[in-house]
């Protein structure tokens, strides 16, 4: 049977991972995968977390299986903080997935199921992953214009011109803050006009939410999700614990699905739980009760908040930085500014994929041959050198 198997090529990201833990320059840089680094380039464990861990773990009595949803209390409170506490929760049915990657699969799975080979649109450029997780499902891809590379910025007017084709029975794919791979997000205005169209053209839309607190704040990261919620009839909101609460390897995130009644809401879960039921059965409950426990305690709450700030902070400051840097080189001639102005952890440099590989190469450098970059993986040590390698390749 397995020998009829062609191999397939590594992943491009892990594959670079592979390669700058096998690199021995003392000068080597990780700008590759996307997690979240502080200035030595570890990803640490919150404070936050070691605390709920063990609070919650001293508890602890069996490790039967939980509800099929997950846990109730970490799923309300994780409602909470994605569709605010003044939320409609009538309408929102919320269940406990393995990571934002499989609330999406989920989600695709549930739509192939109640419409099967729908069409699900894609901003142009979107997270690698989200391809493969939606046709795996059966659902048909479509992509709409989103990032000008040469302007730096959302093309809004060709997004909204290819979006006015979607229809109802379609779903588009928005990213709610710290957009992946650009850093470009939509405004409040701009959320504004897609929800307007969602409404007249009965399309639903599909928020992943992955970087929540990353971007401005938790309230401003979600306004997206927020206005889609109180706006249209039907959404869909894939939402990730890994970032935010830097629980990567828990896989810890959330399933939320917005409908226009709450019996609509009760038959969707029902659905929903069907569908989980004969992929996984049940979900991991480990990083749940983590989030449970942080949010359910006013202290660990606040030691959260402030370990959050300190990681967007950080990350602000590093964006603003390397655009001084690149700024001070005076045989560079492209303005970098956009740098500072777009969100979460990555950006497009806009080099060639040849620039790309000499930084590899020639300077032990990390990236994707898109030239995104993970902003976290920068440091004070480093980023002299980062700019003087770019100067060099441009």
């Amino acid at each position: 049977m397995f020998e009829q198997l062609p191999a397939l090529p590594q992943d491009p990201i892990l594959g670079l991972s592979v390669a700058y833990r096998a690199d021995t320059n003392p000068l080597k840089v990780d700008l590759g995968i996307g997690v979240y680094k502080d200035e030595s380039g570890h990803t640490p464990v919150l404070k936050a977390v070691t605390s709920a861990q063990q609070q919650y773990l001293s508890k602890e009595t069996s490790k039967a299986y939980m509800a099929p949803a997950g846990p109730a209390i970490a799923n309300e409170a994780l409602q909470t903080l994605i569709f605010g506490a003044d939320r409609d929760s009538t309408r929102i049915r919320t269940i406990q997935t393995p990571g934002g990657t499989g609330a999406l699969r989920v989600a695709a799975e549930l739509v192939s199921r109640a419409a099967p080979g729908a069409a699900v649109w894609l901003s142009n450029p979107s997270w690698a992953n989200h391809t493969p997780l939606m046709k795996d499902a059966g659902l048909q891809v479509k992509e709409y214009p989103y990032y000008d590379a040469e302007a730096h910025q959302v093309d809004f007017k060709a997004m909204m011109s290819t979006l006015a084709e979607a229809k109802k029975g379609d779903l588009v794919l928005l990213h709610a803050c710290c957009h992946n791979p650009c850093g470009a997000d939509l405004s409040q205005e701009q959320w504004q006009a897609v929800a307007d169209l969602a409404v007249k053209n009965e399309f639903t839309p599909f928020i992943d939410m992955a970087y929540q607190g990353f971007g401005s704040s938790l309230d401003d990261d979600a306004y997206g999700a927020r206005l889609m919620a109180n706006s249209v009839p039907e959404v869909l909101v894939a939402s990730s614990c890994s970032k935010n609460f830097g629980l990567y390897r828990e896989r810890a995130g959330t399933l939320s699905i917005v409908s226009d009644s709450a019996e609509r809401a009760d038959i969707a879960e029902s659905q929903l739980l069907s569908v989980t039921r004969g992929i996984y059965s049940m979900p991991p409950s480990n990083g749940a009760l983590i989030v449970e426990t942080i949010l359910t305690n006013p202290e660990l709450t606040e030691m959260w908040h402030k370990e959050l700030d300190e990681m967007r902070g950080r990350i602000k400051g590093l964006r603003t930085l390397l655009a001084k840097k690149l700024a001070e080189k005076t045989s560079i001639k492209r303005d970098f500014s956009f740098i500072e102005q777009e969100r979460g952890m990555f950006s497009f440099l806009g080099l060639s994929t040849e620039q790309v590989q000499t930084l590899k190469n020639d300077y032990s450098i990390y990236m994707v041959n898109s030239s995104r970059i993970n902003i976290a993986g920068i440091s004070q040590d480093n980023v002299d050198y980062l700019a003087s390698a770019i100067e060099a390749v441009l």
